[in-house]
């Protein structure tokens, strides 16, 4: 396993569109361990690959809770409900938070680490966590979606 270099502001490739996994071969496998190792060095809750340099659609979530640890690879959002207004930061912005409305509740279909098709349902932190990855793939970065005045630099 190896700690993989955080992709930060300003660099373009956080801007781009990630593209599909066709195979979950050893090369994605190592990829997700590597993704979840440097998600603890930097005590972040998640991490999508273009974050590491990688334009494929891979996403790592780890809530702190034993057992809770999420692989999303090729993940498509199925469903949603309600709103809820949270703090929100990125790996990728180091120092900044702000405000940003999300989902209360998402549902999402993703292919695993194993090649297994799964469906993963999560409310609160969880969902605003899948929807903040999942952003990323599209090449969206949570600074362009934050409720005006609300952004704080913490140093």
């Amino acid at each position: 396993m190896a700690i993989r270099t955080i992709r930060t502001e300003g660099d373009e490739i956080l801007k781009k569109k990630s593209k599909p996994v066709e195979v979950v071969d050893d090369k994605i496998k190592e990829l997700v361990r590597d993704m979840f190792e440097t998600l603890k060095k930097y005590d972040g809750v998640g991490l999508a690959a273009v974050q590491v340099g990688i334009l494929k659609q891979v996403v790592v979530i780890d809530l702190g809770e034993e057992g809770k640890q999420y692989v999303l690879i090729n993940p498509e959002i199925i469903s949603t409900s309600g709103t809820q207004t949270v703090e929100e930061g990125c790996l990728s912005f180091p120092n900044k938070f702000a405000k940003i409305e999300r989902p209360e509740k998402v549902k999402v279909r993703a292919i695993d680490e194993k090649g297994k098709v799964v469906e993963i349902s999560g409310k609160g932190l969880l969902a605003q966590a899948i929807c903040h990855e999942l952003d990323h793939l599209e090449g969206e970065v949570f600074i362009d979606k934050i409720i005006p005045g609300t952004l704080e630099i913490v140093k």
